[in-house]
């Protein structure tokens, strides 16, 4: 799978999360809030096409769906995580294709939380900054050369600066 190719936005996204956040509700069986999040929940804004879907719960409940999720599949990833977010993945065959999915598991309406959507309806509100944010994704895919620590620290600033305002 070639992580750092810039593709067009696809509406299949919307229907592949709708499949997703089913298997993830049934797999935690319990409260949680399950949002699409990431370039594929913004249409036409295109990206790596991976699946990115925030998964908040209780903080007490963290540990739980943690268990929940791995017995599920979902390959927790120690390297890719951080105490208030655990970070998951798991890959599927899709129309000759490799199709992965991103799971970001956190405290259900606490910093991490606000960001991942804020930053989504930010978006989503804003179809200007969506042109600007392409731009800056192509210009990040070249450069970083397939290097994700490159890709990410290249889009950093842009972020933050989204951040700033939806936060507000």
């Amino acid at each position: 799978m070639q992580k750092y190719i810039f593709r067009k936005h696809n509406p299949e996204y919307r229907v592949f999360f709708t499949s997703e956040k089913k298997k993830i509700a049934k797999a935690l069986g319990l409260s949680a809030k399950i949002e699409h999040i990431g370039s594929t929940a913004i249409p036409n804004l295109g990206g790596k096409g991976i699946l990115d879907i925030v998964v908040g719960v209780l903080e007490s409940k963290i540990p739980e769906a943690k268990k929940k999720l791995e017995k599920a599949n979902y390959e927790f990833r120690d390297k890719a995580s951080c105490p208030k977010k655990l970070f998951f993945r798991i890959d599927y065959s899709y129309k000759n294709r490799k199709r992965r999915v991103h799971i970001h598991l956190t405290k259900f309406n606490g910093q991490d939380w606000k960001e991942m959507i804020g930053f989504r309806d930010y978006l989503l509100k804003h179809p200007d900054t969506i042109e600007q944010y392409i731009k800056i994704k192509k210009e990040g895919v070249k450069k970083a050369l397939g290097d994700g620590e490159k890709y990410r620290k290249y889009k950093e600033k842009f972020i933050e600066n989204i951040l700033r305002k939806a936060l507000k």
